[in-house]
């Protein structure tokens, strides 16, 4: 099964805790504190592995969660760092956070990683906090907590040449025939339902990859038939083979065809019809195939916007043009540059790396007689702070005085004895 699109959530690993320790050793009677930081938790990567082809992994698996940190020690020593959590993805990977809806990265070279949550810093332990007013603190944090997002995979498929044609000229047939790909072959519309894959090699040493992607019929723009399936694989090569149907056996004008799988290109996006284009008539081996070949060919020459374009005539079932098409497809790409990435029209794609949101001021609402109290901020401190301490408690209050927290409650009518509450965490408010 061929799987082109998934969304999956990660999460980032937390931050190792701080701890409140110290230093009691014999010979040394004022040895003070000695809690060690936490260790730092692993990052979330994506991977480009050149052995991967689909995103089948990700069908059954949607969650991935990296290591946190481990806590500190005594005598000042540092928890161990996680390990970062590396997910294997195939090339030409697009990532974009679903809710924001932003593309984070293109993965589209083999090794190539992206960074798409940290983890979080590991917590300070107490010999931090010591000064000449508080030598001993009681004072630690907790790790910050590693980012989490939801994120959709999207695969555009990584091919040199690319088929373009309406349903059943003869696409997965030609496939079938210049590699050693098996595509299914069948004498009705949309037999291919995914993308085909397979590699021509020359005698010459030379070789490329070829895509026999589902067929267009009009509208595919919009989304008709398998429309969307096809022209977001076709957006990566370098050279279309635009397939055109000389057997005559339906009544459709092969040049009307031609022109309508063009103009669903332009419409999809204007670079695709810019695209290093070459016609080939197939299924030549048919009566009256060369008389429909003349006329198209006569319309072709007139169109000044196809004039450029060249045309190898073959017949996949007799070999006949075969090696003249793919001896010129071959020279073609050695003069045609990669395409630049094609600019997503829902986000922006320029952006390679990903950087979390910043912290946002804080809502107070009061919910049931309770002050709730919301914001990226506030809780990142709050699940920082060591609540076991009550010198952690008094640094958590003095940060929320700080931001305001305290000014804003006494403004919206908070009164002595109301409850606050934090996540899950509930105080009083004191006057």
């Amino acid at each position: 099964m061929f799987v082109d699109q998934v969304k999956i959530n990660i999460k980032a690993g937390n931050g190792g805790n701080g701890i409140v320790a110290f230093r009691r050793e014999k010979y040394v009677p004022n040895g003070g504190p000695a809690g060690g930081d936490g260790g730092r938790g692993g990052d979330v990567i994506l991977k480009v592995d050149p052995g991967l082809r689909t995103l089948m992994d990700f069908r059954y698996r949607h969650k991935f969660k990296a290591e946190s940190g481990k806590n500190g020690m005594n005598k000042q020593m540092t928890g161990r760092s996680a390990e970062d959590l590396v997910i294997m993805v195939p090339g030409g990977t697009i990532v974009r956070d679903l809710t924001t809806g932003r593309v984070i990265g293109d993965l589209t070279e083999n090794g190539q990683e992206l960074v798409v949550a940290k983890g979080g810093r590991g917590g300070r332990g107490n010999m931090h906090f010591a000064n000449p007013r508080n030598p001993a603190p009681e004072i630690a944090e907790n790790g910050e907590p590693g980012e989490e997002l939801e994120l959709q995979l999207e695969l555009k498929v990584l091919a040199d040449v690319g088929l373009l044609g309406f349903p059943s000229v003869g696409k997965s047939t030609l496939l079938s025939v210049v590699t050693s790909a098996k595509p299914k072959i069948a004498e009705y519309h949309f037999t291919t339902l995914v993308p085909n894959l397979g590699m021509v090699q020359l005698d010459d040493g030379r070789d490329f990859v070829i895509a026999d992607i589902p067929g267009l019929i009009e509208g595919a723009s919009q989304g008709v038939g398998l429309g969307f399936e096809f022209l977001r694989h076709v957006e990566r090569t370098r050279v279309l083979l635009h397939l055109v149907d000389m057997s005559g056996l339906t009544e459709a004008d092969p040049f009307t065809n031609f022109e309508q799988i063009n103009a669903e290109l332009e419409k999809y996006n204007p670079d695709l019809i810019k695209r290093r284009q070459i016609i080939v008539p197939t299924k030549m081996d048919l009566p009256g195939a060369d008389e429909q070949l003349a006329e198209f060919e006569k319309k072709v020459r007139v169109d000044e916007r196809y004039r450029v374009f060249e045309i190898f005539p073959i017949s996949s079932i007799t070999h006949e043009g075969l090696s003249k098409l793919i001896s010129r497809t071959a020279d073609v790409l050695e003069s045609t540059p990669q395409p630049t990435v094609v600019k997503d029209n829902s986000a922006d794609s320029t952006d390679k790396t990903y950087e979390f949101n910043a912290d946002k001021d804080f809502e107070i609402d009061n919910e049931d007689g309770v002050w709730v109290i919301k914001g990226a901020k506030i809780e990142k401190l709050f699940k920082m702070t060591d609540t076991t301490h009550d010198e952690s408690l008094l640094r958590f209050a003095r940060q929320m005085r700080g931001m305001g927290i305290d000014d804003e409650l006494r403004r919206l009518g908070a009164r002595n004895g109301d409850s606050v509450q934090i996540l899950d965490f509930v105080f009083e408010f004191v006057e």
